[in-house]
């Protein structure tokens, strides 16, 4: 009798691991994306702390239907269980996966091998309670000094020395936590939880100019609060969202430039790019626009809200549309979707 209770019970254990894992698998996010050097990978990191590795090569150049197997990952990692995966960044040389707590470094040789060591660790200053580990919720490195940003849960925009893995400095001036940020030049956008966009001088980490969209009527949205959800810029413009509507803002003069006329209920993705604009956020469509306002495209979303969207033009011309979904929409013209992964 005890035998075979025994036996039960780890067929149980089993069955509640599968329908666990089947679970995870269908009510899965993508919150972060980032290709390898070559374009040949696609990672996407998730809300249980994985990491999936897509292989492209095959995807963008097949002119036949594909089997299942090659539209899920060819591996699968967790970096960190049930802690999510909030933003990646990839480097010549390696995946820089932000966690909870920690930014973790992984070499592309290794990863492309199917193996999993950990290159190095960046450990995240303490929360003043001393308790709960901040999430990293958006990374930029600058190639010229070697210097990774790391905006944070906590408030705070970390800046470490990538080689040494250092603490360099310490950009502390907002009052919620960091959704996004955008480099150009020696200055920094940042936007946050508290509705503000700072623009910081990099070299005296000082804020010189403030934005605060909401202050805007025709940008407001009070029943989506004022949180800046995604930030880009260039010379000349800013663009911004979340909260607040799509909106564009000279750079110069910090006056608003286009408010964008979309429906959404949040923007989670805002990039200026090849002088146009590319947005997504809740909302079954993801946005292709000129600085004007006019539409170029809409793109149905396999996900209901949109938290990730990346690109790239070489070796292939690609956008990958990823959110509250285990599939990743992929567009070769940035016009339509031609192909859906899928995380399982």
């Amino acid at each position: 009798m005890f035998i075979l209770t025994l036996f039960f019970g780890k067929i149980h254990k089993l069955c509640e691991k599968m329908v666990n894992s089947l679970n995870k698998n269908f009510y899965n996010t993508v919150l972060s994306q980032a290709f390898s050097p070559c374009g040949n990978l696609l990672v996407v990191g998730d809300i249980f702390g994985a990491i999936h590795i897509f292989l492209l090569k095959k995807i963008l150049n097949s002119e036949n239907n594909l089997s299942k197997e090659e539209l899920t990952p060819k591996f699968c990692h967790t970096v960190k269980e049930d802690l999510q995966i909030n933003s990646l960044l990839s480097t010549q040389t390696h995946l820089i996966v932000g966690c909870v707590g920690e930014v973790i470094g992984y070499t592309w040789r290794n990863l492309k091998a199917n193996k999993f060591t950990q290159a190095w660790t960046i450990e995240l200053p303490e929360n003043k309670d001393g308790f709960n580990k901040t999430d990293v919720n958006c990374m930029i490195l600058n190639e010229e000094n070697g210097q990774l940003y790391a905006g944070c849960g906590d408030n705070n925009i970390y800046v470490f020395d990538l080689e040494t893995r250092k603490l360099l400095k310490t950009l502390d001036k907002h009052k919620g936590y960091i959704h996004a940020i955008s480099t150009i030049n020696n200055e920094l956008v940042s936007g946050g939880e508290d509705g503000l966009m700072n623009i910081w001088d990099l070299k005296t980490t000082k804020v010189v100019h403030k934005i605060e969209p909401s202050t805007d009527s025709k940008v407001a949205r009070p029943n989506l609060g004022n949180w800046i959800g995604a930030v880009s810029a260039n010379e000349d413009y800013i663009l911004c969202g979340g909260g607040v509507r799509l909106s564009l803002w000279h750079y110069r003069f910090l006056s608003n430039f286009t408010v964008y006329p979309i429906d959404d209920q949040g923007i989670h993705v805002a990039e200026i790019y090849d002088d146009k604009i590319l947005a997504g956020g809740r909302s079954r469509l993801f946005y292709h626009m000129n600085f004007v306002g006019d539409m170029i495209t809409e793109i149905p979303t396999s996900s209901v809200t949109t938290y990730s969207a990346m690109h790239q033009d070489s070796p292939s011309k690609i956008l990958t549309i990823a959110g509250s979904s285990p599939k990743i929409d992929i567009c070769s013209n940035f016009m339509y979707r031609d192909q859906q992964l899928s995380l399982y």
